[in-house]
């Protein structure tokens, strides 16, 4: 090429005649067939391309498919080593990007990056200082914002953990110690029933009433409020016509329990009139004690529950690169986040159980599961449905999380992964949870994230391939 035919292309119009004269001297110029590729991902990058004639489109790999990112004819575009005015060593400096495939036969301009990146950073010595500035500042700032950003996401689980284990662990405390009161209880009305008049042959079948009670309390249903309080008034009325003094105390204590009015009366005739109201206390104890040792036991496997969940989440003591199953995944940071959803949220669980085990990061996956429930929760100002689907397409597990949010403006969607980019209020966000969710999918695990939104519907899908090495 000429310089003066160089001059024509807008990359270079405004080069001296040195400057042009340098690019005839180490450009070469060459043709290529429609098809076949000029470069490819991830290989070295050796040279920067410049069109001359033709149409090419440029491609990248995502979740083992070949997306294509955009086409162009438009004589003078650039692709291929574009980092390679950086003078220090940066990683994807030294490979290329994407796939260049030309649709038709193309001409191209062929310059050596090492030589032209030498070349542009003497051209333009200011232009480089801006340049590297602009690149390396907005790498370091994404790098302390997103550890940043990782440690307020920290915090926040953490207070939520803390909230979500206070609440059994007190319960338990206040189970306990009102059980040690009702186990003193039970010691005293054992001796009034041993004063009473109760021969050997009764003794027994008390014990035995004892053990039914306990089976109650197992099996006792959950009464609506209406139907728990007519059940009280019923045995609270039958207990005061049978002399037992306090009935309507008792008598909630006893309904909770399931010991119904036709339950007292088979319990009261196997006592002697003058034991019958020390054995329906002791009875009401029975039932109080097997309560609250439920509510301990319910309390503690919740805090069971919760460390359980935290070292799924964390994937403490677990090698980075393990096979999952993704439901264990999803389950546990939704309880982490379990807080942070609250009481205001419904959530609706569509999992196939039928997919195969998933070889993956599988702490990095938490953290995409934990930006993207965060979002869709903030997204509906904490009050709505959320939604968590799990399936198969083809060689690919996908995870999709919905919710019935505002929605993202379509106007903004092609932006939504770029970094510090956010549709949240000032101060509320980064802009980095969905650009780090980005490059754990598509960089780390050779997926894709995919975003389909309308108001009051939507839906993140990550695409994770099932087979990596494929």
């Amino acid at each position: 090429m000429t310089p003066d035919e160089l001059r024509e292309l807008f990359l270079f119009e405004h080069l001296d005649d040195t400057q042009l004269a340098w690019l005839v001297e180490h450009g070469q110029v060459e043709a290529t067939r429609a098809g076949d590729p000029l470069l490819s991902e991830g290989q070295p990058a050796t040279c920067f391309y410049v069109l001359l004639e033709g149409t090419v489109a440029l491609q990248r790999t995502i979740g083992g498919e070949t997306v294509e990112i955009s086409r162009t004819d438009h004589r003078g575009s650039y692709f291929g080593a574009t980092q390679a005015y950086l003078g220090a060593e940066v990683a994807s400096k030294r490979i290329y990007q994407m796939t260049v495939v030309p649709i038709t036969d193309v001409v191209m301009l062929q310059l050596p990056a090492e030589e032209f990146g030498a070349a542009f950073r003497e051209w333009f010595p200011m232009a480089m200082h801006l340049l590297e500035g602009l690149f390396f500042g907005m790498q370091n700032t994404q790098a302390v914002v997103g550890q940043r950003e990782r440690l307020l996401a920290l915090g926040s689980l953490s207070a939520g953990l803390t909230h979500e284990l206070n609440n059994p662990a007190a319960a338990a405390v206040r189970a306990t110690a009102a059980l040690r009161e009702r186990v003193a209880g039970m010691r005293h009305k054992l001796a009034m029933l041993a004063q009473g008049s109760i021969d050997a042959a009764t003794l027994p079948s008390l014990v035995r009433l004892q053990e039914s009670a306990v089976e109650r309390v197992a099996k006792a249903p959950k009464l609506e409020p209406m139907a728990a309080s007519d059940l009280e008034d019923e045995v609270g009325d039958w207990l005061d016509e049978h002399g037992v003094a306090g009935g309507w105390d008792l008598a909630p204590t006893l309904v909770a329990g399931g010991l119904d009015v036709d339950w007292l009366a088979t319990a009261l005739g196997e006592c002697p009139a003058a034991a019958r109201e020390p054995a329906i206390r002791w009875l009401a104890y029975t039932v109080e004690t097997e309560t609250l040792m439920n509510e301990i036991e319910d309390a503690t496997t919740r805090v069971s529950t919760l460390v359980g969940a935290t070292k799924q989440y964390s994937q403490m003591d677990r090698a980075p690169f393990q096979v999952v199953d993704v439901h264990e995944l999803l389950d546990s940071t939704l309880v982490m986040l379990g807080g942070k959803i609250g009481d205001g949220v419904r959530v609706v669980k569509e999992y196939d159980h039928d997919l195969p085990r998933l070889p993956a990061y599988a702490a990095e996956l938490n953290q995409v599961w934990t930006n993207l429930i965060d979002n869709a929760v903030s997204a509906m100002s904490r009050q709505g449905v959320l939604t968590i689907r799990t399936f198969r397409s083809e060689a690919s597990l996908v995870v999709e999380i919905g919710d019935t949010g505002t929605g993202i403006p379509a106007a903004v969607q092609s932006r939504i992964f770029e970094p510090f980019f956010t549709t949240k209020a000032f101060g509320e966000g980064t802009g980095l949870g969905l650009d780090i969710s980005w490059r754990i999918v598509v960089n780390k695990h050779h997926g894709d994230i995919r975003v389909v939104s309308t108001p009051g519907d939507t839906r993140f899908q990550v695409w994770l391939p099932l087979n990596p090495g494929a």
